[in-house]
């Protein structure tokens, strides 16, 4: 066990510490990257005690997305020793679960992230992770370049692959780097597998032989294949399934600009363009190329809005282009922005491009489908940190709404589920711009979203429409849905949680908050312990989640406002939102849903949203 350590720490406790240090240096498998061992002789050398004791004294856990941390030397961050160690936990648990494992096989795939100093790219880690699973027999079909994250998802499906595992942090800080895992049925993995992928780890931490270490091998074993060339075939034939108005697409005068924002998907947004009948969007040159530095923005996260997308915009200006659309740095999410005449741009949130695409999705579904009985079929799905305009469209036109907790593995293991059934999920969503349309594919995905919001714009062009106004007539068809969505960096782990232990103990033990901004609190959910008053039992009917915080408070005035901490970042994130009834024309007044909560855990701690940084 590890010693705790302060900014001070005595010369017995140091040398306990660095003693230690140099025991877990000696093990063979942490010097077989040279820079990660200079990584930890310098810091030895230097007796950083605390910063040693954070790398060398925990470990990472599955989170929403998988494992994710900064790269570098430690066994809480991601780097050669912990992806072996990782997939060699994942092996061993897919071979206790699959009987047909060593036939199956295993997809990897990786973005374009990487670190000079750690010796870490996306591209060697999936090498690593294949020349585990090779060593023991087991096929790799691992992507010979850089892919969208959804492609992994996809071929997983595909190829009836046993799982798939994605190398990337998606749009975290430079920093950082992870390791996302795929079940066999195309969905995030989920509880019990997770636990259970994480016991395994442990139980074997040594690396069990040198090929484990050979990045060389996937280019040397017949059990490595390499599916890009078959999957992107596959992928875009598929998405000509979104395409209802080709002929109109290759006629539009609208022209388009598209971000990759230095990442994975310049290549792959031209060619679903294509597919849609569409010239391709003019490419940000800046951004279009892989640059694991994303030297041109301030962070990697299109979600940040106008300040990062200022390339984008001032190429629009320049193109007269009216749309502008970016995805994140692996692909599976996607920012839109609109020309506003005489108002400059319009950044459209998560909730609010969400509206656009679930009217669209159910409008060109039902052009196919004039029954009103056959809208019992369908289903469409969001996180329940999400807006709920689309519980309105369910009301009225008479489809399938479900909520799911936060974090788009729910919502794939659920589409997943109601396939079974025999029902059909046509659109899904998180706030934080993650969209799915169709169920093609059992995560959200950037690419196909930004051809079906060109089609959605051209269409809607040609209708004489914008976007904007399109979402004012969905807001006085099915009711306005004002949003106000935000967080708060805190590093502390303690920190965040005595936050959230006084707002469960406000008014002494058990007791939350009777009033938000001096409005009545009716109900409280708390998914973290299972409780929710709103139910006869007091039970919560969405699963318990004790890996993560999560309260909603339901106001008297209409508002719900819900505080959680984010599975992929040191965030505290809020979301507040108002729902209008149908035909009520006019949004609620600001005080409503300008909510600033201010969330004090203790007298000295006072955050205050929005004042964040990346």
């Amino acid at each position: 066990p590890c010693p705790h350590h302060g900014d001070e720490t005595s010369a017995p406790e140091s040398a306990s510490v660095i003693s230690m240090v140099r025991g877990v240096m000696g093990f063979h498998a942490v010097l077989q990257n040279q820079w990660t061992r200079a990584q930890v002789e310098s810091l030895v050398g230097a007796g950083r005690v605390d910063d040693l004791s954070r790398r060398l004294c925990s470990r990472m856990s599955f989170g929403t997305a998988g494992l994710r941390a900064p790269m570098g030397a430690g066994f809480n961050r991601i780097n050669d020793l912990t992806v072996i160690q990782s997939t060699q936990g994942l092996y061993s648990y897919l071979c206790r679960y699959f009987a047909d494992f060593s036939s199956r096989g295993v997809v990897v795939g990786f973005d374009t992230r990487g670190q000079e100093e750690s010796g870490c790219s996306s591209h060697r880690l999936a090498k690593l992770t294949a020349a585990v699973l090779l060593s023991r027999d087991v096929p790799v079909h691992l992507f010979s370049s850089f892919v969208p994250t959804p492609y992994v998802p996809y071929a997983v499906k595909k190829l009836r692959a046993a799982a798939g595992v994605m190398i990337t942090a998606s749009h975290n800080p430079k920093e950082d780097n992870g390791y996302k895992v795929y079940w066999c049925n195309g969905a995030q993995i989920a509880s019990p597998h997770d636990k259970e992928i994480l016991r395994c780890i442990e139980e074997q931490l040594e690396p069990w032989s040198a090929s484990c270490w050979d990045v060389g091998l996937v280019d040397r074993c017949s059990l490595r294949t390499d599916p890009l060339t078959q999957i992107n075939s596959c992928y875009m034939d598929e998405l000509a399934s979104l395409c209802f108005h080709r002929d109109l697409n290759s006629s539009s005068p609208l022209k388009f600009v598209h971000s990759s924002f230095h990442g994975v998907g310049h290549a792959f947004v031209q060619q679903a363009f294509r597919v849609f009948g569409f010239p391709p969007p003019i490419a940000v040159p800046e951004q279009k190329d892989p640059d694991p530095n994303f030297s041109s923005v301030r962070c990697p996260n299109p979600e940040e809005g106008e300040s990062v997308l200022e390339l984008s915009l001032l190429l629009a200006e320049r193109e007269n282009a009216r749309v502008v659309l970016a995805t994140d740095p692996d692909a599976d999410r996607l920012a839109v922005a609109e020309k506003s005449d005489g108002c400059g741009w319009k950044v459209f949130t998560g909730n609010e491009m969400a509206a656009l695409l679930g009217w669209w999705m159910f409008f060109t579904w039902k052009e196919n489908h004039p029954e009103p009985a056959d809208a019992q079929s369908i289903y469409m799905l969001a996180t329940t940190v999400s807006s709920k305009i689309l519980q309105a469209f369910a009301r009225i036109e008479g489809f399938h709404f479900e909520e799911t907790l936060p974090g788009f593995k729910w919502i794939g293991n659920r589409i997943h589920e109601l396939s079974k059934t025999g029902s059909r999920v046509i659109f899904s969503f998180e706030e934080s711009i993650g969209f799915l349309c169709g169920d093609t594919v059992l995560d959200k995905d950037g690419v196909s979203s930004a051809a079906v919001v060109a089609e959605m714009a051209a269409y809607l062009h040609n209708k004489n429409l914008s976007l904007i106004q399109q979402l004012h007539n969905i807001y006085q068809t099915y009711g306005y849905h004002v949003s106000k969505t935000s967080y708060v960096v805190c590093n502390d782990p303690p920190t965040i949680q005595r936050i959230f232990s006084r707002i469960r103990n406000f008014d002494g033990s058990g007791s939350y908050p009777k009033t938000c901004g001096g409005v009545q609190i009716v109900h409280v959910r708390d998914v973290t312990t299972g409780y929710d008053s709103s139910q006869p039992d007091l039970r919560s009917v969405l699963p318990v989640s004790r890996s993560s915080h999560m309260i909603t408070f339901t106001l008297k005035n209409g508002v719900v406002a819900t505080l959680r901490t984010s599975g992929t970042e040191p965030k505290i994130k809020y979301y507040t939102e108002f729902c209008a009834a149908p035909g009520q024309r006019s949004a609620p007044r600001n005080d409503r849903t300008e909510l600033s909560p201010r969330l004090s855990s203790t007298d000295e701690t006072d955050f205050q949203p929005p004042s964040h940084s990346c």
